[in-house]
């Protein structure tokens, strides 16, 4: 049978071998079987099934094999997890002649992240013939003195198979004088011999030519042929002997070179160079064992020559020989057996694995984010190993069954701590301790946990009215601790309706910063605070928000002129009075009242004579909008005068209004006298003075409420900030309120008339409904609330 027919064999064994192994799988161990030399792709084993892994599962555990010398001598198929060879191996290259060989591997399952061994024992093909060292070997003996049953050693051949694919027999060619002898060393290895079967005579045969095969147990066999030369000689008749045939020592490995270990004591009967001993390794010897250690020729010390490891051998067989300088030379052998000891001289090795370099800071506690794997070469107590991590962390390690694993032990925040370096201690308990250690870094990614926040908890933004669309109201701001798409912002005003109309038709915000503009003209005579709540909302997912309050305060602008209430009057502003010529310099003629819709200084009236001519003869008072007569009119020749009056307002720029005074001076004019309110009741159009008290009603009272619910927040909130837009206090927010109401100036007046010898009147200006005196620094001119609105008025007396 040839070698293809072989290892067709072997696949049918491999195949049974997976069967069993499957069977008898435990604690995650994975035993498969395949022969040397299989071609790259040959099947090995199911290792997701014999891992009792869900067919639809497997491409999700995304199986690979983890780092180690021997992966890359196989892969595991992500799709149906089998386990296939990757590149060629050759048995005797891995294991030498070991008989036994075992790659250990590692194959790595995520989702969750699990740990398995997979022992692959490559089994041997015969594909290598045995071979001696030397083609011919020579033998010298001496006649005579040879008696029958004496033996000579004979090269051993070596074959790199093992087990059966070793040597298996040697055979001799047939020939009277030598036979065959073969021992079993302990080893297992055929120490061939060759044994004298009648005495040699020189004289009648000098030379005998024998060849040696050594055949293999392999199928098909393989052999190798040695030619040996027997020699016969004269009459050195005593070989070397040992005191010891075996000799038995022990070694702590990492001795010092050049340590001698051992020394040999071998003695020869005969004198002369025929009892002067060499010593020597001989052919049973392996490189290993020669490359390690050497032998004194001449003293038969044995030293140490090499890094003696007790990780690499535990044990070295020494096989020397003894050999005299007679003709021929006669040779004596011995074994010795080191035995090598282990010392702690290897640190632990550590290994970690983790499914990827971050990790959520919402992983659950307890969950495993890395692997661990700790080796030391050592043997005993010196193996044995101690893993700690670095202190004060969140992490912990867990042990099972001598695999290690990284958990977490608390919760993670990424603002707190968005890096995390972890130090592994790994301690042996030999003596002295050996320690190594790792660092490495886990990363903590980001997960949407923290919601927007206002740098402000309330935002003031002022505008005058009339201002253009698109005018820039103020700017809200807000900051997220999250990082990337959970941290990117998006404003938004929440939708609200302000009489009847969408909030969005009053102003929008700049979406991306915070921008917030006025999307139409304002008219503080219509509305003077508006409320709105912008809303940021996060990218992240769920996405989170928060809001905010902003108060917008409409400010008055001069756009108003004043509207003159009383007395009756024409469309064009024309005023008629008549009064007698009898009257005397101080006599009321009439008193004009006047409303500005606009409030503060906008809303201050002032009256002037705009002739000053007419200044001799009239005079208007500033404050109060009286008219009265500077001197008499008996010598006044002209009975009718015209007066042209300007009502201005103290805005800037500011706004009048101009009335024309028509008075007729008759003579015999009976006055009337007035009746109390006439001022009021006569005023045109009374419709419009309750019109406007009602509108100043309803905007004071809706001032007033935005007022206290600024102060109530603030009270609650009890904390002072500073404002993008523009921050006022309480008493701030209370005064612009105030400032800005709606203002109407009343300057009222109830004549009343009484007769006296001297012809004298007196008039006193009245305010209704509410009262106040006269300020000594506003000339009469005093401040009080009409129904939401800023009034004025004053008093005065004529004699």
């Amino acid at each position: 049978m040839d070698i293809r027919g072989c290892c067709l064999c072997w696949k049918w064994q491999v195949a049974f071998s997976l069967l069993l192994c499957s069977w008898g799988w435990v604690s995650g161990q994975l035993r498969y079987s395949i022969v040397e030399e299989s071609d790259p792709g040959t099947w090995v084993g199911n290792v997701a099934q014999d891992l009792g892994i869900k067919r639809a599962e497997i491409a999700q555990r995304r199986l690979h094999l983890s780092f180690g010398k021997y992966q890359k001598y196989f892969t595991v198929n992500k799709e149906n997890g089998g386990l296939t060879v990757n590149d060629r191996i050759d048995r005797d290259i891995l294991c030498g002649s070991s008989v036994n060989c075992v790659l250990n591997l590692e194959v790595v399952a995520e989702n969750p992240l699990e740990l398995f061994s997979i022992d692959i024992e490559i089994q041997d093909v015969n594909d290598n013939s045995p071979r001696f060292l030397t083609n011919d070997y020579l033998i010298e003996t001496t006649e005579l003195l040879t008696n029958p049953g004496v033996q000579f050693a004979l090269e051993i051949a070596k074959d790199l198979d093992v087990g059966i694919n070793g040597v298996s027999q040697y055979i001799l060619n047939t020939n009277p004088y030598f036979s065959l002898s073969v021992k079993n060393r302990v080893d297992g290895t055929l120490i061939p011999q060759l044994i004298l079967e009648k005495v040699l005579d020189r004289e009648e045969k000098q030379e005998h030519n024998l060849i040696l095969t050594a055949i293999d147990g392999g199928e098909p066999a393989r052999s190798g042929s040695c030619h040996i030369t027997i020699t016969v000689l004269d009459i050195n008749d005593n070989p070397p002997v040992f005191d010891q045939s075996v000799y038995k020592i022990k070694l702590k490995e990492n001795l010092p070179i050049n340590t001698v270990v051992l020394l040999l004591n071998a003695t020869d009967l005969d004198e002369g160079a025929n009892g002067e001993i060499q010593y020597y390794f001989d052919s049973h010897t392996s490189e290993t064992s020669m490359q390690l250690f050497g032998v004194n020729q001449h003293s038969g010390e044995i030293f140490i020559k090499g890094n003696i490891d007790y990780e690499e051998t535990h044990l070295h067989e020494l096989s020397i020989k003894a050999e005299d300088k007679g003709l021929p030379k006669q040779i004596g052998n011995c074994l010795v057996r080191v035995e090598i000891e282990d010392i702690n001289d290897n640190s632990p090795e550590i290994y970690f694995s983790s499914l990827s370099n971050e990790i959520p800071e919402s992983i659950p506690l307890g969950t495993t984010v890395g692997l661990i794997n700790v080796k030391d070469k050592d043997s005993g107590k010196n193996g044995e190993i101690q893993l700690e991590i670095s202190p004060q962390l969140p992490f912990k390690i867990r042990t099972v069954k001598n695999r290690y694993s990284l958990i977490t032990d608390g919760n993670l925040d990424r603002e707190k701590n968005s890096q995390y370096t972890i130090e592994l201690t790994a301690t042996d308990l030999g003596s002295p301790a050996l320690s190594s250690k790792i660092i490495f870094s886990l990363r903590v990614s980001d997960v949407n946990d923290n919601e927007p926040t206002f740098t402000q908890s309330t935002y003031n933004a002022f505008i005058n009215e009339n201002s253009d669309p698109g005018t820039l109201l103020c700017t809200v701001s807000a900051t997220d601790a999250d990082e990337g798409v959970n941290s990117d912002l998006v404003y938004s005003i929440v939708e609200t309706q302000i009489d009847g109309s969408s909030i969005s038709s009053f102003v929008y915000i700049n979406s991306n910063n915070g921008d917030i503009y006025a999307q139409r003209s304002f008219d503080y005579e219509h509305i003077q605070t508006l409320q709105i709540t912008i809303k940021v909302e996060d990218s992240g997912s769920p996405k989170l928000f928060s809001t905010v309050p902003v108060f917008i305060f409409i400010l008055d602008t001069n756009d108003n002129s004043p509207t003159l209430l009383y007395p009756e009057h024409s469309e064009d502003l024309t005023v008629q009075e008549r009064i007698p010529k009898s009257t005397s310099a101080g006599y009321l003629v009439t008193k004009l009242t006047a409303v500005d819709l606009d409030s503060g200084h906008n809303a201050w009236l002032a009256f002037n004579l705009i002739d000053p001519a007419s200044s001799l003869i009239f005079q208007v008072s500033k404050h109060t909008g009286e008219v009265r007569t500077v001197q008499g009119f008996q010598e006044l020749e002209n009975t009718e005068q015209q007066l042209a009056i300007s009502i201005s307002d103290h805005g800037n720029p500011p706004l009048s209004t101009t009335v024309t005074v028509l008075i007729s001076i008759a003579d015999n004019l009976v006055v009337e006298k007035p009746r109390s309110g006439d001022f009021l009741t006569n005023a045109k159009p009374p419709s419009d003075m309750t019109l406007y008290l009602i509108v100043s009603l309803v905007a004071i009272s809706l001032v007033s409420l935005v007022t206290f619910i600024i102060l109530v927040v603030k009270c609650l909130r009890k904390e002072s900030y500073s404002s993008s837009c523009c921050y006022l206090s309480e008493s701030d927010t209370k005064s612009y309120m105030d400032q800005y109401q709606p203002a109407l100036f009343l300057n009222t007046w109830n004549p009343k008339i009484h007769g006296g010898q001297d012809g004298s009147s007196r008039s006193t200006g009245t305010m209704l409904p509410n009262e106040c005196a006269p300020s000594p620094t506003t000339e009469g001119f005093c401040f009080s609330t009409v129904s939401g609105f800023s009034s004025a008025t004053g008093t005065s007396e004529r004699q």
